[in-house]
C-alpha cells in the first residue's frame, strides 16, 4: 500500500472513538525506524491491530509513546502524512500537544512514566538523534576512503581524497559546537549559549593561558564537559529570567550567562568532565585488553537487551569520547556483533517458519538490519518470538569475543552491520567477526526453535 495508505490505516486504528476524527492522538513524530504517536489511551486490542498491519514491522510501547517501527526511510515519510492527515482534521499540530484535557491527560502519563534514569537517557537521546544523519554521511565517507587508500595507498596524494577525508572528519571537527547547542535546548536554555560556551571551551587559545602554572586544555572532556556545562548554563539563564528585570533582560541574562557560566566551566566543569572522560577511557580499554574475549562476550550478548531498555542511548557520549582520546572506539564493533547474532537468527526463523506474513515482514527487514538497522528484527521478529531473541544474543556474543580479543576499533560512529567493516582498524577480523555472529546466531535459533506463529 501507498505511504498515505498506510498512514490513514494506522490513525483509524489508534484514533479512538467520539465526535473528534483522531481524538486519541497526542502527538506524531518519528525517528530513524519509528513513527511515534503519543496516545491517550491504548490497548492491547490495539497494538495487535497495529501488528497485523501489512508494512508494520513491530511495535513497542514505551509508557504513552506506541512506537511503530517501519524502517529507516519509511518513518519519515509516513510521519509526514500521518501529521498531514491530523493537520487537515485539526486534531493535532506537527510537534505540538493539543491543548485542553488531552494535555493534562498527557502530562500526567508522562509523570507517572518519568523514572529519573528513564528521563536521563531520553535527554542523552535528545541530544544525539539530530546528530546521527552527520555521523552516517561522515562515516560513509569515512569508510570509503579508507577502503580506497587500503586498495592504493598512492591516492593519499590526491586533493579529490584529501578533501574526502576532511568531509569525513567534519562531523568530529565540530562536535562540541553541536552537542552544546543541542543540549542546551534540551536542558531548556537557548542553544546558541550552549554553542558559545562550548566553543569556549575548545578555543584553542585556552592552551595560552595558565592557573597555578597549570594550562587549560582546549576541549578537555570532549563531549562529557560539554553536556555537563551545557546543563549548568541552561540552569544559570533561567534563574537569570526570573530575578533580571524584563527591560534589562535580552541583554543582561546572556552576558551573565556566559561570563559566569563560562568561568566555571574552565575552572571546574571543565576540569571534572575531563576526569570523568579519563575514567570512561580507561576503564573501556582495560576492560577490552585484559579481559579479552569474556569481556567481548558479555557485552555484546547483554547488549540487545539493553538495547530495548533504552540504555543504549547513554554509550553515544562515550563513543564519542573514545574517538576522541584515541581515534577508534573498541566498543562499537563489540556491540555491533549483538546485530549481527539477529540477523543469523531472523535467517532461521525465515527458513524455518511456515507463517507466511512473517517471512515477509523477515525479507524486508533483513536488508537493513544487515546495514545495522536492527530495530525492525527486534522487535517484528526475535523478541515476540522470544526463543530466537535468545539465539541472537549468543551469535551476537560469538562475534563479540572475536572483535574483543583483536581489539577491533571503529573510527566513526552512526552505522554498524557491514557498513560499519569499512571503518574499522581490522577489515578482516571485523567481518570475520560478523560472519561468526550470523552463522552462531542461526544455528542456535535453529537448535532452540520456536513456536511458529499461525498469525503474526
Amino acid at each position: 500500500m501507498s505511504n498515505e495508505d498506510l498512514a490513514k490505516k494506522i490513525l483509524d486504528t489508534v484514533g479512538g472513538t467520539g465526535n473528534v476524527l483522531y481524538s486519541n492522538v497526542i502527538q506524531a513524530t518519528n525517528c530513524m525506524t519509528r513513527l511515534r504517536l503519543r496516545l491517550i489511551e491504548q490497548n492491547d486490542f490495539m497494538i495487535d491491530a497495529l501488528k497485523n498491519i501489512d508494512d508494520v514491522l513491530g511495535v513497542n510501547v514505551d509508557g504513552d509513546e506506541v512506537q511503530v517501527i517501519l524502517g529507516a526511510g519509511k518513518a519519515t515519510t509516513v510521519t509526514n502524512a500521518v501529521n498531514k492527515i491530523l493537520e487537515e482534521t485539526n486534531t493535532v499540530k506537527v510537534g505540538e500537544v493539543k491543548i485542553g484535557d488531552a494535555k493534562a491527560l498527557h502530562d500526567k502519563i508522562r509523570a507517572r512514566n518519568a523514572t529519573p534514569v528513564k528521563l536521563f537517557f531520553k535527554k542523552i537521546s535528545s541530544i544525539f538523534t539530530p546528530l546521527i544523519p552527520g555521523f552516517i554521511a561522515c562515516g560513509l565517507i569515512t569508510g570509503i576512503v579508507s577502503c580506497l587508500l587500503k586498495i592504493s595507498p598512492a591516492l593519499a596524494d590526491e586533493k579529490g581524497i584529501q578533501l574526502a577525508m576532511i568531509a569525513g572528519n567534519a562531523v568530529f571537527w565540530g562536535m562540541n559546537l553541536f552537542v552544546g547547542i543541542n543540549a542546551s535546548k534540551i536542558f531548556g536554555g537557548t542553544p546558541i549559549l550552549g554553542g558559545v560556551l562550548a566553543a569556549l571551551m575548545t578555543h584553542p587559545g585556552l592552551a595560552d593561558i595558565s592557573i597555578f602554572n597549570t594550562p587549560f586544555v582546549p576541549g578537555r572532556g570532549g563531549v562529557i564537559s560539554v553536556i555537563i556545562v551545557a546543563a549548568f548554563g541552561a540552569w544559570l539563564e533561567n534563574k537569570l529570567h526570573k530575578v533580571i528585570p524584563e527591560m534589562f533582560d535580552l541583554f543582561l541574562t546572556p552576558l551573565v550567562t556566559v561570563l559566569i557560566a563560562g568561568t566555571v566551566a574552565v575552572l571546574i566543569l571543565q576540569p571534572v568532565g575531563g576526569a570523568i572522560s579519563d575514567a570512561i577511557g580507561s576503564a573501556a580499554t582495560t576492560a577490552v585488553q585484559s579481559g579479552g574475549a569474556a569481556v567481548g562476550f558479555i557485552l555484546a550478548g547483554v547488549w540487545l537487551p539493553l538495547v530495548m531498555l533504552g540504555i543504549h542511548q547513554a554509550m553515544t557520549p562515550i563513543h564519542v569520547d573514545l574517538i576522541s582520546q584515541f581515534g577508534v572506539t573498541i566498543l562499537l564493533p563489540i556491540l555491533a556483533m549483538a546485530g549481527a547474532g539477529q540477523v543469523g537468527a531472523s535467517i532461521a526463523v525465515y527458513f524455518k517458519t511456515k507463517n507466511a506474513r512473517l517471512k515477509k515482514i523477515i525479507a524486508s527487514a533483513l536488508p537493513v538490519g544487515m546495514m545495522g538497522v536492527g530495530e525492525p528484527l527486534i522487535y517484528g521478529v526475535t523478541f515476540p518470538l522470544f526463543k530466537p531473541f535468545i539465539g541472537a544474543c549468543i551469535g551476537g556474543a560469538f562475534g563479540g569475543a572475536i572483535q574483543a580479543s583483536f581489539t577491533v576499533g571503529a573510527a566513526t560512529l552512526g552505522i554498524s552491520g557491514l557498513p560499519l567493516a569499512a571503518t574499522t582498524n581490522n577489515v578482516a577480523i571485523y567481518l570475520f567477526g560478523l560472519i561468526v555472529a550470523y552463522v552462531v546466531g542461526f544455528v542456535a535459533t535453529w537448535l532452540i526453535g520456536f513456536d511458529d506463529p499461525t498469525d503474526v
